[in-house]
């Protein structure tokens, strides 16, 4: 193991960050209200008795950019992990899908799908993890010089006990980030780091996200309400649900 230089950590998020605050202000320059409209479930908007076409924007465009956000820095985070573990323990990126980071530490092979906190996926994601697990350990046990190996779920953030999960351990938090560097209080260091610069790309993206939702209740209010202004749900319902065929 390789001491780790947080300088050079900062110097990494300092140079990358940059990117991710990039990339969430090209989607939302990029987004369109019928776009977003196709991705939410209007039913439950009924049901909560929205009757402003503000206030639906408001929750649809919430809504939409904290899943693309939480995507975003998630990938992120992957990458800072990667470059952690590199420094402390020659890591790379995993050849096999949907693996992240491939590392030997303490004479053992490790296999880590990385995810950016603890609630990701539904099941059927959850199961196809286990499956890449699977195929990446043959692939590895079949290999006469490698003895042991161990495929590892670790999240970025979230508090929870270490747990076997079968055919993989699961490692949250703290202990996540210290398994990838050997220091137990990286992750608090790195928050200060991911500051960088941060009101000044919130300031520009929060321009844009308020041009966006005032063109969205524009456009809502033209093609979903009728001319007494009232949301016509009939209409709306048409577009997000109606058969494509007819």
């Amino acid at each position: 193991m390789n001491t780790l230089d947080l300088d050079r950590v900062a110097e990494y998020v300092n140079q990358n960050i940059g990117t991710f605050h990039s990339r969430r202000l090209a989607r939302i320059q990029d987004w369109t209200l019928n776009r977003i409209l196709t991705r939410k479930n209007p039913y439950l908007f009924r049901a909560k008795n929205i009757t402003s076409a503000a206030e639906l924007i408001s929750s649809v465009l919430d809504a939409t950019i904290s899943s693309s956000e939480e995507e975003l820095f998630g990938e992120f985070l992957e990458q800072l992990a990667i470059f952690v573990n590199e420094i402390t323990f020659g890591g790379q990126k995993s050849p096999s899908p949907g693996i992240d980071l491939d590392f030997t530490r303490d004479g053992v092979r490790y296999l880590v799908a990385v995810k950016s906190g603890p609630n990701w996926g539904n099941s059927s994601q959850h199961a196809d993890l286990e499956v890449r697990f699977k195929n990446a350990l043959k692939v590895l046990r079949q290999s006469p010089h490698i003895t042991h190996v161990q495929a590892v779920l670790g999240t970025c953030y979230g508090k929870s006990r270490t747990v076997e999960k079968g055919i993989y351990r699961k490692i949250c938090g703290q202990r996540f980030w210290e398994f990838i560097s050997g220091d137990p209080n990286l992750y608090i260091t790195i928050i200060e780091p991911l500051g960088y610069e941060a009101k000044r790309y919130n300031d520009n993206y929060l321009i844009e996200r308020n041009n966006t939702y005032n063109r969205f209740v524009r456009d809502f209010t033209n093609q979903y309400c009728d001319e007494a202004g009232r949301i016509d749900w009939a209409r709306l319902i048409k577009f997000n649900s109606g058969n494509m065929e007819g």
